[in-house]
């Protein structure tokens, strides 16, 4: 993140959207915040872009890279076009919160909210640290404005309804997906429901992926059709395949051509292989290098905290294209091999290469017996034509080992 540490929501109003190649998105429009049950700073949970006159999108916080006076770039060009909904437990930093009237806290004041203030943590979430309010005007003046924290005003108030809710959120949100697909899985189904609509695409795509396969088709079919695809876009391919597979023809059909043909392609390779074999339980997006990378280039792709231990554990080098399938496979290099090299030697010089890669058709107990043989937590898959279309990574194998209600027995 490029912006400064603090930044006051109505200079993000109007500001141009780019994507990671300065082609314009849309504009800001507002921001949007889930309010806290007690005292606690509201989280800032995304922005509301115009993508088209009139059409209105939603943009997860976490895909805003910089911003600055003029523009406001994203990580990605994929903007969902699903048409944005406000959810009963967010609301609209600039047109709810905006000249409302508050009250400090300290002096039983009223005031007027006039901006509000966005900073990250440490855990890289947004929150509104600070506002700006103004004090009562006088004949003469339009009256003082002053900085507060957050915590510092009243009268910002949650609804009664969405209460239950808003608290198992915020219960939620330092917890693994594991368990909080536990603990939801607990929850009456109109509630488990409820916390499935007021998650956000990205938590809830992590999340389906540790239910059971009933819960998660369950879940899926309450979701409207537009919100289904966008979750399914942000789930691992190979999570979403498995999902998608167990879906009645049409059904899956018609998620998959709601998607962005981008994240449907390599879904659809999934489905076209065997669930047993190792193109079945594979995911096609491993972490995919051209030779001539240097090590500091490497380091830096592991260390992306998105990546789940197992898929970060080594580095896939291969001819380009650097995406599934990729041009000729030239072999692994472990993560621990990278940490004993010169940042600036090059991975193709270290290739590792000793071991035969899997075949997209290598059935489950031979990709267990190779995985026990060789003390691996992941492995290339390969096709017939020498190119790279996945990888099997350790979690992925148990996951399809384990009895198929292994979830529901914790």
């Amino acid at each position: 993140m490029t912006t400064t540490s603090r930044v006051y929501l109505t200079r993000l109003a109007g500001l141009s959207v780019l994507d990671p190649d300065g082609a314009p998105v849309g504009k800001v429009l507002d921001v949007v915040l889930t309010l806290r049950t007690d005292s606690s700073p509201a989280r800032v949970i995304g922005l509301v872009v115009e993508i088209t006159r009139g059409r209105q999108s939603f943009v997860p916080i976490g895909k805003m890279v910089a911003a600055d006076h003029g523009s406001l770039r994203l990580s990605t060009g994929t903007v969902s076009v699903r048409k944005f909904e406000l959810r009963p437990h967010e609301v609209l930093a600039i047109a709810e919160l905006l000249d409302r009237q508050v009250t400090v806290l300290a002096t039983g004041t009223p005031v007027t909210l006039v901006d509000v203030a966005m900073e990250q943590n440490r855990s890289r979430d947004w929150l509104v640290q600070k506002v700006a309010v103004r004090e009562r005007a006088h004949r003469l003046s339009r009256g003082h404005v002053r900085q507060l924290d957050w915590h510092e005003i009243g009268g910002i108030t949650i609804d009664k309804e969405s209460q239950e809710t808003t608290s198992l959120l915020e219960e939620f949100e330092d917890q693994r997906p594991a368990d909080v697909a536990a603990r939801i899985r607990d929850l009456p189904d109109r509630r488990r429901q409820e916390v499935a609509e007021a998650l956000d695409d990205n938590r809830l795509a992590d999340v389906l992926g540790e239910l059971p396969d009933d819960d998660q088709r369950e879940i899926l079919s309450q979701l409207e059709d537009e919100r289904a695809a966008d979750v399914l876009s942000e789930m691992d391919p190979d999570d979403a395949a498995d999902l998608l597979g167990d879906l009645p023809d049409s059904e899956r059909e018609r998620l998959l051509g709601l998607m962005e043909p981008d994240e449907a392609s390599p879904v659809r390779q999934l489905l076209s292989y065997g669930d047993d074999t190792a193109g079945g339980v594979m995911t096609s997006e491993p972490v995919i290098l051209p030779p001539n990378t240097t090590i500091a280039e490497a380091l830096a792709r592991i260390r992306r905290e998105q990546l789940n231990p197992s898929v970060a554990s080594q580095v896939y080098v291969a001819r380009p294209p650097s995406t599934t399938p990729t041009g000729h496979f030239l072999g692994v290099v472990h993560f621990q091999r990278l940490l004993r090299e010169a940042p600036f030697e090059q991975v193709g010089s270290i290739t590792y290469d000793d071991l035969d890669p899997l075949s997209p058709q290598t059935e489950l107990a031979e990709i267990a017996r190779y995985f026990a043989t060789y003390n691996l937590v992941a492995a290339p898959v390969v096709d017939d034509a020498g190119r790279l279309v996945g990888a099997v990574t350790v979690d992925d194998l148990l996951d399809h080992l384990l009895p198929e209600d292994w979830r529901e027995d914790g």
